[in-house]
């Protein structure tokens, strides 16, 4: 399904929805159900961005204590233009809405090889990419943007082979994933690509546990603010009672995983009840409810997930402190 916007630079934008009509509150729905019924409770950690989530993740990549997003726009502003090189880039393809900034580094270092054709920003929301995607086709004359309404971690069928692309990962989401669903994830990458693609992703690295857990336990609490807003998600979305008074952020980082793992800590005994489910939930004290895990890798295991997913490593760039990395991959 294509849909073309109105206007100059608007002319220039199209939309392209491969999940259709798609419940998201039935998905939801399934996804707490299981979740809170296993013996591990948790929650995907998707369902962390509504409106308020990306608002409050935006607050957290200005933190002090967050240095991923400045290492990563560090690699970006020193390397940019060599990735972009190194395979001739005419399309970018970007998986998730991501950051204005580090976009636009790709996009500049692009254009100024005068090989910027197409952007195609692939998220699961239309609405969280349009206005970026309208003021960034006014910015870049001649730019076409083609939003791709989609999950990225399902086959695409991008349909735009024929001039080089680089299908963007960025932020270390890729940390997100359990290590069978990552390599996965990369297979899927690999099945979009084709001689000549590059696959550029971001790897948060292991490094001191204190640098690590600083970074998800805030002094200014916004981390902790963004865990809980999951609970008020669950309560607007599927009519739960959770009383976010009644929980607490932890984030530890566990060395033998190589993780952090973020929970949300019952403060009491008490019953919550998920009117959309017909569900109550007891939480002891104590007991968690598991939101998020933040794997973190070494160039070793960055290599081997690549290799495993059928990708060949074609760069290894690194901030000046060596705490993240962009690894730019393709077909061997």
């Amino acid at each position: 399904m294509h849909r073309r916007s109105t206007g100059t630079a608007g002319e220039r934008v199209v939309v392209r929805d491969v999940l259709g009509r798609r419940d998201r509150r039935a998905e939801l729905a399934q996804d707490v159900h299981g979740g809170l019924s296993g013996r591990v409770r948790q929650i995907p950690p998707k369902y962390f961005y509504d409106a308020r989530g990306s608002e409050l993740f935006e607050r957290i990549t200005g933190l002090p204590e967050y240095y991923l997003t400045r290492a990563e726009t560090e690699i970006l502003q020193d390397h940019a233009l060599d990735l972009v090189a190194e395979i001739g880039a005419h399309v970018l393809v970007e998986y998730g809405s991501g950051s204005s900034v580090k976009t636009r580094l790709l996009l500049d270092a692009m254009e100024a090889r005068g090989s910027l054709e197409q952007y195609v920003p692939v998220d699961v929301s239309e609405e969280a990419v349009h206005a970026a995607a309208d003021i960034l086709a006014a910015e870049y004359p001649g730019l076409q943007v083609v939003i791709v309404v989609a999950d990225f971690d399902m086959p695409l069928d991008l349909s735009f082979a024929g001039r080089p692309r680089l299908i963007a990962f960025l932020g270390s989401t890729i940390g997100n994933f359990e290590p069978q669903a990552a390599r996965r994830f990369v297979e899927c990458v690999a099945e979009e690509l084709e001689p000549g693609d590059g696959f550029l992703v971001g790897f948060d690295l292991v490094k001191d546990r204190r640098e690590l857990e600083a970074a998800y336990n805030d002094a200014a609490g916004v981390t902790a603010e963004f865990n809980l807003n999951l609970l008020a998600v669950l309560n607007r979305e599927l009519g739960a009672d959770f009383d976010l008074g009644a929980f607490r952020h932890r984030a530890t980082y566990d060395e033998e995983g190589a993780r952090i793992e973020m929970r949300l800590v019952s403060e009491r005994d008490q019953e919550v009840r998920i009117g959309a489910l017909g569900l109550a939930v007891h939480f002891e004290a104590g007991e968690a409810l598991l939101t998020e895990f933040s794997h973190k890798y070494t160039h070793g295991s960055a290599l081997a997930l690549l290799q495993a997913g059928g990708l060949h490593l074609r760069r290894w760039e690194t901030d000046r402190e060596g705490r993240f990395a962009l690894a730019l991959a393709g077909l061997g």
